[in-house]
């Protein structure tokens, strides 16, 4: 199987998981840490449409791949979203996504307060984490996954 096909199998099997896990694990247990995980997950699965997208991209010529991942997500932003129909609202949603899981990375801190997740920095600038921040990146993930499939499974 090619390469693409199986990054956007295992982006759909995520975001299979990280739905699951907003809309009936959450409402179950009410586990604020819970987010984090699910954050995490989102990610992961638009990275991999991104690279299912780079892949396809790739070996029809149409792009160069660089070892650099900063490098690639440029050449995604300005050369692949547009024929794939990714908004530059949703690519803005993406680097908001990307850069909220990085500071989770870096963070110095983490709490929970009321129905949010403040992720403090080391500089102590906050970011804060809720459901509704969630959903909305779930449903940017399910929308980028519905459009890579639909052009990636027709030229196929």
């Amino acid at each position: 199987m090619e390469k693409f096909l199986e990054n956007l199998e295992e982006a759909e099997k995520i975001i299979i998981t990280a739905d699951h896990l907003i809309y009936v694990t959450y409402p179950l247990i009410k586990d604020k840490k819970l987010f984090l995980k699910i954050l995490t997950e989102i990610n992961r699965a638009i990275i991999k449409s991104i690279t299912a997208i780079l892949q396809y991209e790739y070996l029809y010529k149409r792009i160069t791949l660089y070892k650099d991942s900063k490098t690639n997500l440029e050449t995604f932003k300005t050369k692949s979203a547009a024929r794939y129909n990714i908004s530059p609202e949703e690519i803005k949603k993406i680097l908001e996504l990307m850069n909220l899981v990085d500071e989770h990375e870096k963070s110095t801190m983490e709490f929970v307060k009321d129905d949010k997740v403040i992720i403090l920095a080391k500089d102590m600038k906050s970011s804060t984490l809720n459901l509704e921040k969630l959903k909305e990146f779930i449903n940017l993930a399910k929308s980028i996954l519905n459009k890579v499939r639909k052009i990636l499974l027709t030229r196929n």
